[in-house]
């Protein structure tokens, strides 16, 4: 009786859980009806995915590199040098042509009126294929698990019975996270349902990666591992490989995806999310679809079919036809009665005999008006929104009705119309059919173009980037879990070879492993999400993903352990595996998932400590490492047993006090390709290792009595300039604020202002603020004051000198090393930020050059390519921020400035010659 109870308890609960989830939409909707009610609003209905989730309260830690980069310049006309190979549309020069002023252009706010003459299908019928589909966010309001219990697992379920129904339904889905999770959970009757319903074409999977990705955050790195996650999966279990992308709701588009899409073996891809002034040229143009071709290809070997949706979202009502007004009225679970309605105050009817006629005549229009922006008769009109067909009764409701409207139109064939249900591929064969088009053939139907489809905005100045910087701490340990598999991964595989060689090694926990990398690969793509590496979830949601992540980094540091142990030992009959002592550590250690990782002190005695280092890379490496150890008498000692020489830095507490507790050492480590290094440590009574000398500058330097260890200088802030330099460059930092002035290179000789400086942007007195998808600041940065000058440490040492500048929201660190080769020739900034006291507004890094970059800079894109950029003065500073994957630089003959990141950043041209890093 009690378990009964309690089922029907849980039944009630998950009731009231799908109507809060209604009453969401409910609300969401009465915000479009007041937008639409409102004279001053000119453009189209707010889409529920871009609300702006408030920055206000801060409150991770920011890492270093945590910051978003722009490069100050002006408008100029771009040369044609700098642009892609191969002719066609350029971004490039769609931009420089658009004159982005916005007018109101009627029913279709961001476009046109559109006209037609109804004999124009009398030769040659149009083709409909109307595409039922539910994009499911693999956590954005909710978490992953909570929206699968919610919504997504009653979705699946209902689409294996509703399509059983008629042959003619159709239906498809994206996101293998949630379809995986759904197959596990359900009894073999129902999988071999779903194959029967693959094979007939009435269900596809498109694209097929583990989520719907976003484009500027995500490394290619994993960007291919979620595709190969989600790939394996299908392959294994369903025995399909997807062949058409379907991204509708990333928030702009690379050229990287289209790329990975091609070398996947797609000949067709979809995207959306583009500036509106864009689709509306290419709508003028008639481009929405062509061939997308890389900047790099002097050929066609890149090219892939893209098709982008013109309107202002992926719903139903600007998905029809250009008027959202009459598309709303086809979203049949707006019926009347439901809990969902039209925000233009007119309802959807059902279809009967009675209104069959005038219905299907207004949706005929606007398909016709919709295809006139194509240069085919097949039109492409989805049918879905965010976690649409979660009840039974919306499949009867959209099925039902849409058949009927379907069975009338083609019985008549002076309409010259034939509609039906369709998947994404039956449309695009079709439009290759139509415009005989061969898979694997270019023709000139279709125009080529190359570039990006960064920044997006999907109204007014309201351009998303803000999520270029969104949750920087997060940012950042996507990019650690990314090197902590890729080392996991080669060691685990070198590991199984060895393993396999002897008895006494087939205790080697090989499966235990492989579920390790498994989980971590999973919860890395998982990351990609368009609302998780972006950082625009809710909060409780960040922290569902960043808890995966940090599980997944000390699992993976398990795997790493345990197969660094077995391809390290000399005799491998004496390998024995004890999960309750560890044969290694690792040197760093990170407490819960927002926390920043704290060095391991190794302690030290007569006896060798064993530090091993691995080279992931396939270049031989020599790298400075840093290890934390309780004495400074310390000893060294390479692979091959040779003295190493050792810089011994204090381990500071706060800025000015030293702990006796630790104390850094730090070395040129030099590794083989794919190669482990054993470095032995050892305590010592005399240590030949270089002890780091330090200044600080103090507002009131104080006399205290001399460490005894490390030789400290104590003296007032000057306007007396602060010097380190090493054998390829001199730098001058300011002796009242410790920031850096000027760099001289020694190779030619030449000095060049390079000016860093702090400031705030603010935001808008508007209703719409900056928040996690929009950056909307309230005019230029304004400068960070501090009354007080900061405390200054400067460290002089053999292997590394710094100046760190301790500011109150800022600790700010400028590292210059004194080894041979790129990290020589390089400035190692880190900022750690802590702004949770503020409201409203971000912090600025700006990097001022004397470089003459004529406007011009470059960005990478998804750390795999570079893309030209051009500042445009008829452009507000959000438009001209674009995604910074990895690296950004500025240059001018014989020089170049390049920075290179730990994480994704934004990065936009201010003013020539200037570089700003916010």
């Amino acid at each position: 009786f009690l378990q009964g109870q309690l089922s029907i308890l849980q039944e009630k609960i998950d009731h009231l859980e799908r109507l809060l989830a209604e009453n969401n939409e409910i609300i969401s909707n009465i915000r479009d009806s007041v937008i639409n009610l409102s004279e001053s609003v000119k453009d189209g209905q707010k889409n529920p995915e871009a609300i702006n989730f408030s920055q206000g309260s801060v409150s991770e830690l920011f890492p270093s590199a945590s910051v978003l980069l722009a490069v100050d310049s002006e408008d100029c006309s771009f040369a044609s040098e700098s642009r892609s190979h191969g002719s066609g549309v350029q971004m490039l020069d769609v931009y420089d042509i658009l004159p982005f002023d916005n007018p109101d252009g009627g029913v279709w706010k961001q476009g046109f009126d559109i006209t037609y003459n109804e004999n124009e299908w009398d030769s040659e019928p149009l083709q409909v294929f109307v595409v039922p589909h539910s994009h499911n966010d693999p956590g954005w309001l909710k978490t992953f698990d909570d929206y699968f219990r919610d919504q997504t697992q009653h979705i699946l379920n209902n689409m294996v019975i509703k399509l059983q129904e008629d042959n003619r339904r159709k239906f498809m889905w994206s996101e293998i996270s949630y379809f995986s999770k759904w197959w596990d959970g359900i009894d073999s009757q129902k999988k071999d349902a779903v194959k029967r319903l693959i094979k007939g074409g009435q269900f596809e999977i498109v694209t097929g990666g583990w989520v719907m990705p976003d484009e500027a955050s995500a490394h290619y790195f994993a960007l291919i591992d979620q595709l190969i996650e989600g790939h394996q999966w299908l392959e294994k279990n369903l025995g399909v490989k997807p062949k058409s992308g379907w991204a509708v709701d990333p928030f702009g588009h690379s050229p990287t995806m289209a790329y990975l899409l091609k070398r996947t073996g797609f000949s067709n891809m979809l995207i959306q999310r583009v500036h509106y002034s864009v689709k509306k040229h290419f709508a003028t143009q008639k481009t929405l679809e062509f061939f997308w071709r890389q900047s790099w290809d002097l050929g066609s070997s890149t090219d892939i079919l893209c098709h982008m949706m013109p309107f202002y979202s992926y719903d139903v009502p600007h998905t029809c036809g250009p008027d959202p007004k009459i598309c709303c009225q086809f979203d049949f679970k707006r019926l009347p009665g439901g809990r969902v309605s039209c925000p233009w105050r007119v309802p959807p009817e059902a279809i009967h005999p009675g209104n069959v006629q005038h219905r299907a005549w207004m949706i005929l229009d606007q398909y016709r008006k919709k295809s006139k922006l194509f240069r085919t008769k097949v039109l492409l009109a989805p049918l879905g929104d965010d976690f649409r067909y979660t009840e039974s009764s919306e499949w009867d409701q959209q099925y039902q009705n849409y058949q009927k409207l379907f069975d009338y139109m083609n019985s008549h064939p002076e309409w010259h119309v034939k509609a039906q249900f369709g998947t994404l591929s039956d449309y695009f064969e079709a439009l290759r059919k139509e415009s005989n088009l061969g898979e694997k053939s270019s023709n000139s139907f279709f125009p080529v173009l190359s570039g990006d489809f960064f920044t997006y905005a999907d109204r007014d100045h309201h351009y998303w980037s803000g999520y270029f910087t969104s949750r920087p701490f997060y940012k950042r340990l996507d990019r650690v879990l990314e090197s902590y598999l890729r080392a996991a991964e080669i060691l685990y595989s070198l590991a199984l070879v060895q393993s396999g060689k002897s008895e006494k090694m087939s205790v080697f926990p090989s499966m235990d492993s492989y579920k390790l990398l498994t989980e971590a690969r999973r919860n890395l793509g998982l990351f990609q999400h368009h609302d998780a590496i972006t950082g625009t979830a809710k909060d409780w949601v960040v922290v569902d993903y960043g808890t995966r992540l940090f599980h997944s980094i000390m699992n993976l540091k398990k795997v790493i352990i345990d197969s660094a142990h077995i391809l390290i030992l000399k005799d491998k009959a004496a390998y024995n595996y004890d999960t309750s002592t560890p044969f290694l550590k690792m040197d760093d250690v990170q407490s819960s998932q927002d926390s920043l990782p704290r060095k391991t002190v190794i302690k030290l005695t007569s006896q060798p400590r064993y530090l091993l280092i691995f080279n992931p890379m396939e270049q031989e490496r020599f790298s400075v490492v840093s290890v934390n150890v309780n004495s400074p008498r310390v000893k060294l000692l390479s692979p091959l047993g040779k003295p190493v020489t050792v810089q011994i830095s204090a381990v500071w507490e706060g800025a000015t006090t030293v702990s006796h507790e630790a104390y850094q050492i730090s070395f040129v480590a030099h590794l083989p390709p794919l190669g482990l290094g054993v470095y032995q440590l050892l305590e010592v009574q005399s240590s030949e290792a270089v002890l780091a000398d330090y200044d600080i500058y103090m507002r009131n330097s104080r006399q205290e009595k001399p460490d005894r260890l490390f030789k400290i200088k104590e003296m007032q802030n000057s306007v007396d300039n602060i010097v380190l330099e090493n054998s390829y460059m001199k730098l001058w930092f300011s002796g009242m604020s410790g920031l850096l002035e000027k760099i001289n290179t020694k190779e030619d000789g030449k000095n060049h202002q390079m000016k860093v400086e702090f400031a705030w942007y603010g935001t808008t007195s508007n209703r719409d603020k900056s928040g996690a998808y929009l950056f909307l600041p309230d005019g230029d940065a304004k400068p960070y004051i501090f009354t007080d000058p900061p405390t200054i440490r400067v460290a002089h040492g053999r292997i590394f000198s710094e100046v760190v500048c301790f500011f109150h929201h800022v600790t700010h660190t400028m590292r210059l090393y004194k080894v041979q080769g790129l990290e020589g020739q390089s400035l190692e900034v880190s900022n750690i930020v802590d702004i949770r006291g503020e409201y409203n507004r971000e912090l600025a890094m700006r990097i001022s050059s004397d470089i003459n970059s004529q406007n011009r800079f470059y960005t990478d894109l998804n750390g795999y390519q570079i893309q030209p950029r051009l500042t445009m003065s008829k452009l507000p500073l959000q438009a001209n921020i674009y995604p910074m994957t990895t690296m950004s630089y500025i240059q001018d003959v014989g020089v170049r400035l390049t920075l290179h990141s730990a994480q994704s950043l934004g990065v936009a041209s201010l003013k020539n010659g200037k570089y700003k890093m916010i």
